[in-house]
């Protein structure tokens, strides 16, 4: 469990850093130059991304079982999984609807698939992993929102992007339940539960 609490906290932390922290930041960019500080940042979120990779894996292998999920909240967070995934398609995205509304897709994002996977998954590590990336998208959502909105693009957002959007990422939440990714990025199928 001590791996995966330093893999969130140094992940976290520096994905923080924008948000919370937006002045130190220029003076780090200013002090260091923009490549070094992309570098240091880099390497820091690598290494946090390991250390929640590796403490996440050995937290499976015995786990501490909080509370058995019932069916329907597994159901719901597939469901969930899907609006997930659009928002994150939505961050990246140009021209789409979703983005222009909300901002902040990628941070929604980040909210829903945490949210869906601790109604899926019980354990001490879920809890820790998928509660901490959950109140982190909560934190940095609401600074996000406080700050002055970036002029608009030149060129508005259209339906065509917007429903472009909608199909790429109800096709890779398709690709991770049903063709199989999860379980061959993550080592899980996630409805292997259901066919039980």
């Amino acid at each position: 469990m001590l791996t995966l609490f330093l893999g969130l906290v140094v992940f976290l932390g520096v994905h923080s850093v924008q948000a919370l922290l937006p002045e130190q930041r220029q003076l780090w960019q200013a002090r260091w130059g923009a490549g070094a500080y992309k570098g240091l940042y880099s390497l820091l979120s690598l290494a946090g991304l390991v250390l929640m990779v590796w403490g996440y894996g050995e937290a499976r292998h015995h786990p501490v079982v909080i509370f058995e999920p019932p069916r329907a909240l597994v159901h719901a967070s597939f469901l969930l999984m899907g609006i997930s995934m659009v928002l994150l398609v939505a961050a990246y995205w140009p021209r789409n609807q979703i983005r222009a509304r909300l901002r902040h897709p990628m941070t929604l994002g980040i909210k829903v698939w945490a949210l869906a996977h601790l109604l899926a998954n019980g354990t001490l590590a879920d809890l820790m992993l998928f509660g901490t990336f959950l109140l982190w998208a909560v934190v940095v959502f609401r600074s996000a929102r406080r700050r002055p909105v970036a002029p608009a693009a030149a060129r508005p957002a259209s339906i065509t992007a917007t429903v472009a959007t909608v199909m790429l990422g109800l096709g890779v939440w398709a690709l991770f339940l049903w063709g199989g990714l999860h379980a061959h990025l993550i080592g899980v199928n996630p409805l292997g539960s259901m066919r039980a």
